[in-house]
């Protein structure tokens, strides 16, 4: 295992449902580090960058309209293993094939609202961090 750090964000859908709470107890309970936290709309610009990778793919203009749609909670954390761990506790990307016990089992019902996002590896981490907080690897 290795100390690592992640991007979590908590959607606009979590927001608006008061899960944010929940989202951050789950991974302090796990033995995560909460580095920074900010609440945010994400500008159009942003949220094209944040999704680049999916630019050509038809559900992009979708993403881009929900992720803009209302407030987010972007949050930096760190741990052993930061980017393996807080996907585990998030489950699945589809909530219905998310077990009960992660986020998206227990609070998401459709794809595209799916409470949480968090980083996929190392990389995007790095990436999807200097995104919401303007930070390069080292800094913290």
């Amino acid at each position: 295992m290795a100390l690592e750090d992640t991007f979590v964000m908590v959607k606009p859908d979590g927001v608006r449902r008061g899960l944010v709470g929940e989202v951050v107890a789950r991974l302090e309970r796990k033995g995560l580090k909460l580095e920074h936290i900010r609440r945010l709309v994400i500008s159009e610009e942003t949220a094209h960058t944040h999704y680049g990778e999916h630019v050509d793919k038809p559900f992009f203009a979708e993403l881009v309209e929900f992720i803009t749609s209302g407030p987010v909670v972007a949050m930096w954390w760190s741990g052993e293993s930061a980017v393996a761990v807080a996907r585990g506790l998030m489950g699945p990307t589809n909530p219905i094939e998310a077990p009960p016990g992660t986020i998206r089992g227990d609070y998401g019902l459709v794809i595209t609202e799916n409470i949480v996002h968090g980083s996929d590896s190392p990389d995007s981490a790095v990436r999807e961090l200097d995104i919401f907080f303007h930070r390069q690897r080292g800094e913290g």
